[in-house]
Order: structure tokens, then C-alpha cells, then sequence
């Protein structure tokens, strides 16, 4: 973490959690004395000297407090966008005139309150001279099928070489930026922020992270979650 360039992070938090069900979206959902959300920011700001933070989020009435207990951490708001990709993209647009063309962006899911202190040290130091970026992930080591419209296996996917894709994703700012715009205007699917430099060109680098980085889709989630933070202490 040393060096002229700064770092920022970007949390899209604007989704609705449908899968989740009930009336509160899952970001805002309690894990002991703080929301999901907040267990996801304050991993970031513990582990890495930010810059500054966005927080793209819809309109949420828990928001003002989250707001003003994080008003000395240089947090930034923008305004979430109909996918996570548009929202992302407005959390960098936040940052223009901000943040240098080589900064470091770290793009974190706000669903994802469970990411190690130990793994973000570790993509920092993984990441920091390589010239793209990266993104934690873990290696794929359950068989994974392939099934058609019905439900039904009609192949077997060689696992060699697969990795689950997490989050924090780091990037340079400027490239990130650029090959967002230009996923979108190519109407690429853009699934994360990986999937977009690739499409502009380049090979992100994966650091292993831990299996316990879950992101919180389902009711099931929510305990497992609960689980793993206080094995980490964190709760």
C-alpha cells in the first residue's frame, strides 16, 4: 500500500434483494450490531488507507444514519443505476476529477460483509504492480454440471481451471472506467467488473482468497454469514 497513487473503493448497494424476500433489502438486513453494509465497510476502511469510499445506493431510511457515522471516512454517495454494472459505473463517475487516471479502485459487493482482513491485505500486495488488476476468487472444486432448458445434465464441466469470482475486484480507475463505457455500449453482458476488462482486452489477475467471502442471496445466507464472522472475531 505505498507508492504516489491513492485508493478508493466503490460499493454498489442499490439492489432490492429480491431472492432474499421480505421488505428489506439484504444490505440493510442485521448482523449483530451493525447491518450487512456496514459489516462490508468497515472491513474495507480496517484494511486498506482509502482515499475515499462511494456508496451507490437507492433511496433506503437507513441510510442517514449509516451516512453520518461514516461522514469522517471521506464517504462519498451516488445513485444507484437499473443493473450493478450502471451503478458501479456511476460510483467512478463520482469519483471524476477525484481520482487519478492510475489510482486504485477496489469495487466491493456490500453483500459480501465476510471478506478477511488478511485476504485484502493480500490482494493489495498481489495486485499492486500488476498493471490491469485483479479479484479474489477461490478455485472451483465441487464437479459442476451443465444442464439444458429442463433441468437435465447433458454435460460435465472439466473444473480445471475454474475459480468462483469474488469481490473486492481492483482496478485502475481510468481502465475500469473505460471498459465499463465500453462493455456497455457494446451491449456486452457485463456480470462483473472483471468480465468488463476482459472485454476490453486484458487479463486480470485472480488472488485466492477464503470460501467463507459469501455473497448473502438467500435466507440461508444470512446465519452462515452470522457464523463465519464470529470465527473471525468479528461479532
Amino acid at each position: 500500500m505505498t507508492g504516489s497513487v491513492n485508493y478508493w473503493a466503490v460499493v454498489p448497494a442499490a439492489g432490492s434483494g429480491q431472492r432474499m424476500g421480505g421488505d428489506v433489502p439484504k444490505q440493510f438486513l442485521a448482523l449483530g450490531n451493525l447491518t450487512v453494509l456496514e459489516h462490508s465497510l468497515e472491513a474495507l476502511w480496517r484494511a486498506v488507507k482509502l482515499k475515499g469510499l462511494v456508496l451507490v445506493s437507492a433511496g433506503h431510511p437507513a441510510l442517514a444514519s449509516i451516512q453520518e457515522r461514516y461522514a469522517s471516512y471521506r464517504l462519498l454517495r451516488a445513485a444507484g443505476g437499473s443493473e450493478r454494472c450502471h451503478s458501479v459505473l456511476n460510483g467512478l463517475e463520482a469519483l471524476q476529477g477525484k481520482a487519478g487516471d492510475e489510482d486504485w479502485v477496489l469495487v466491493h459487493d456490500a453483500a459480501r460483509p465476510c471478506v478477511r482482513q488478511q485476504d485484502l491485505h493480500h490482494l493489495l500486495d498481489y495486485i499492486g504492480s500488476h498493471p490491469v488488476g485483479g479479484l479474489l476468487g477461490f478455485p472451483v472444486h465441487d464437479t459442476v454440471k451443465r444442464a439444458d432448458e429442463r433441468q437435465q445434465v447433458y454435460a460435465t464441466v472439466d473444473r480445471n481451471g475454474l475459480w468462483q469470482a469474488h469481490t473486492p475486484q481492483m482496478f485502475r480507475y481510468a481502465l475500469l472506467r473505460d471498459a465499463l463505457k465500453c462493455a456497455l455500449a457494446d451491449g456486452y453482458r457485463v456480470t462483473d467488473e472483471a468480465s468488463a476488462v476482459e472485454h476490453a482486452g486484458y487479463r486480470p489477475l485472480l488472488v485466492e482468497g477464503h470460501a467463507d467471502n459469501i455473497k448473502i442471496t438467500h435466507p440461508a445466507d444470512l446465519p452462515l454469514a452470522e457464523f463465519f464472522l464470529t470465527q473471525q472475531g468479528r461479532l
